[in-house]
């Protein structure tokens, strides 16, 4: 891990990553976030009109993510603090854990994250992060697939 500024901020958005990780959950979850959090996520490839979400979402959507994911890893590449906003440079991976839009399930989607968190006594109470996707592995047509599974007896 590349070293990073040594602030309580910085900590605590690093553990937190480290936690979203691991598919942390409820309690485990929320506990990174003041009551009055706010997560914007911008447009991007997997939301093209972006999302808002408030706590509970957080947390439902930290629920999704199981389902849709077999693993994820967040990498802290860089961060830069400034009395109590922390802006990080990250790098994240997941498995698929089911097929989606084509994508074989065990697929590997990544993306580049400039990721903005607002502290107030210790905890988040915003996040903006700006997801840059790398291009999807290609999906096999239907009919392609179905001539691949054909040879493979």
């Amino acid at each position: 891990m590349p070293e990073l500024p040594d602030h309580p901020n910085v900590h605590t958005a690093v553990r937190y990553h480290e936690a979203v990780s691991r598919f942390a959950a409820g309690e485990e979850l929320a506990a990174f976030f003041h009551p009055d959090a706010v997560h914007t996520q911008l447009p991007n490839a997997l939301f093209p009109e972006g999302a808002t979400r408030r706590l509970a979402e957080i947390v439902t959507a930290a629920e999704r993510g199981r389902e849709l994911l077999a693993e994820q890893r967040f990498d802290v590449l860089n961060a830069v603090v400034s009395d109590s906003q922390v802006a990080l440079e990250v790098t994240w991976s997941g498995a698929l854990a089911a097929p989606v839009d084509g994508i074989a399930a065990g697929q590997v989607l990544r993306a580049h994250v400039a990721s903005f968190l607002t502290f107030r006594d210790g905890r988040i109470t915003a996040q903006r992060t700006y997801d840059c996707y790398e291009p999807a592995p290609a999906a096999t047509p239907p009919d392609q697939r179905t001539e691949e599974a054909g040879d493979a007896s």
